[in-house]
């Protein structure tokens, strides 16, 4: 049985595409992958665990890749954009880690994608997923609501949280899983400002069944919510295990 369309894989591509594109800009928004790359190599410390090799997935700016090669690790790298498919049996490996930044939250079939990585591993290797999860952008979907008004639209994805994201990992077979939740607050001039950095995350709207173009009305309501309120909330959600 096929998973559920969701996601358009072309306008998912797309997005990722101009992505690239906009982080060659010196200003572009990374402050999500900066986090996440963080966040990852603190937890290979405190974990102790010291990989040979490692398969690093949508490293657009390469510091997590760097890092990780600075430590004698031999780094393998992937993006969606460049034809990676995360659906897909990975036609290389296994590694002794395994790192996914910001892909999986726009994948329609994500338990496939997380058995994918678990068999991607050796034995006692580590899996470790980030992407923004649920409780994400709660004032832009305010705005979209005012936005719309009776009539909502679907303009924003939905998303995993940490309950479904431990079921996830116990169904795709990872040993010791863990899952966590962290959030950053973003402080943004104006709506127009959120959206480019959206853009620049690839962090759009990729839904298969996506709503209308907001007419300009629409975008004034949308622009005089945000603008009432002007910080933004991502929530980091982080999957971990191990392959047995």
């Amino acid at each position: 049985m096929s998973p559920p369309l969701i996601f358009a894989p072309q306008r998912r591509l797309a997005a990722r595409r101009r992505a690239l594109v906009l982080q060659q800009r010196p200003d572009a928004g990374r402050y999500l992958l900066e986090d996440m790359t963080e966040d990852l190599l603190e937890r290979l410390a405190f974990l102790r665990h010291q990989p040979a090799t490692a398969m690093v997935v949508g490293d657009w700016t390469g510091a997590l890749a760097a890092a990780l090669a600075a430590q004698g690790i031999a780094v393998t790298s992937a993006e969606p954009a460049h034809g990676f498919a995360e659906e897909q049996p990975w036609s290389e490996g296994p590694f002794d880690l395994i790192a996914s930044l910001a892909t999986l939250d726009t994948v329609n079939d994500l338990p496939g994608a997380l058995i994918h990585i678990r068999k991607a591993l050796n034995a006692g290797g580590l899996a470790i997923a980030s992407f923004v999860g649920a409780g994400s952008l709660p004032a832009l979907r305010e705005a979209m609501l005012a936005a719309d008004g009776d009539r909502p639209a679907p303009r924003l994805h939905p998303a995993v949280d940490v309950r479904a994201g431990a079921q996830l990992l116990q169904r795709a077979g990872w040993a010791d899983p863990v899952v966590d939740i962290r959030h950053l607050e973003v402080r943004f001039s104006s709506l127009a400002r959120l959206v480019e950095d959206l853009r620049a995350q690839a962090l759009t709207n990729v839904l298969a069944q996506a709503g209308p173009p907001l007419s300009r009305a629409a975008l004034a309501r949308a622009a005089a919510t945000f603008g009432e309120r002007r910080v933004e909330r991502f929530e980091i959600l982080t999957l971990s295990g191990w392959a047995r």
